[in-house]
């Protein structure tokens, strides 16, 4: 037991240590990254508001909000209805499409990056929010993930819905949604994260500055603030804190939603 314990302690440190010497190194004054003293001597706050006010950190951070938050809503819902036909109906080929579906997860974003790029930019979505968004707005693995959850839920559910009258719509809206929290929560969490904390795609689709996400406004902070480590551990931990709060508020149901929908496949 006391080994188990010391093993989570080391873990912890591991994960967590490399925050706090970010924030350590944020708070401090003169912003030296070689001082081990996770408290510094002489801490202020100063740093973050002359961040946030001399590289105008406002909007990016907004637009960081709003794409993270329209493609969680978008797969939330479209994950949803896509893995609801896929678990609950039988109709022919489903398998065939559901595998299909799970393919498209063995291919790097690398590999088609390029063509969704022209295409894009055809349909008139480069250098505009919408081309960030659209192309995230469902996923093979949020699918998969609610598909499974979806199959812990018992039928006689739908059974008794479908002897009241109900349509397919309705006893998914009505009966199989409400039921998914936990899984809809864990999709949240990995789908905020990656598309708050997304670089690549941004910066080959967004060529305006007013349009930068936090993280091309960030990476900037290297170029302009080389010197001044405490600006850029500043602006680093004000990029992170979204993603922190949002965990925060979903972890209640995070570890259920992945437990549960791995029992059944």
């Amino acid at each position: 037991m006391g080994l188990k314990y010391l093993i989570l302690c080391l873990l912890v440190v591991v994960f967590v240590g490399p925050f706090f010497w970010l924030l350590s190194v944020a708070l401090r004054e003169s912003g030296n990254i070689y001082s081990l003293n996770l408290i510094p001597e002489n801490p202020t706050l100063k740093n973050f508001s002359d961040t946030w006010t001399k590289f105008n950190l406002y909007r990016p951070f907004l637009n960081s909000c709003g794409v993270a938050a329209a493609t969680m809503f978008l797969n939330i819902l479209l994950c949803s209805l896509a893995a609801y036909p896929l678990a609950r109906l039988r109709f022919p080929g489903r398998q065939v499409i559901f595998f299909l579906i799970l393919s498209t997860m063995m291919i790097p974003f690398q590999l088609y990056m390029i063509p969704l790029f022209l295409f894009c930019r055809r349909i008139g979505l480069d250098n505009n929010l919408l081309g960030i968004i659209l192309p995230t707005s469902v996923g093979a693995f949020g699918i998969f993930l609610i598909k499974q959850y979806y199959h812990t839920i018992p039928k006689d559910l739908e059974e008794a819905a479908r002897i009241d009258g109900a349509g397919e719509f309705s006893i998914w809206w009505r009966i199989m949604f409400p039921l998914t929290k936990p899984a809809l929560a864990t999709l949240a969490i990995f789908v905020f994260v990656a598309n708050w904390s997304n670089f690549l795609w941004p910066l080959i689709i967004i060529d305006d500055i007013e349009l930068y996400t936090m993280p091309l406004r960030i990476a900037k902070l290297s170029g302009e603030f080389i010197e001044k480590t405490q600006y850029m551990a500043a602006g680093a931990v004000i990029a992170i804190t979204p993603v922190i709060v949002v965990f925060l508020i979903l972890q209640r149901y995070f570890i259920r939603g992945i437990s549960l929908g791995a029992v059944k496949g």
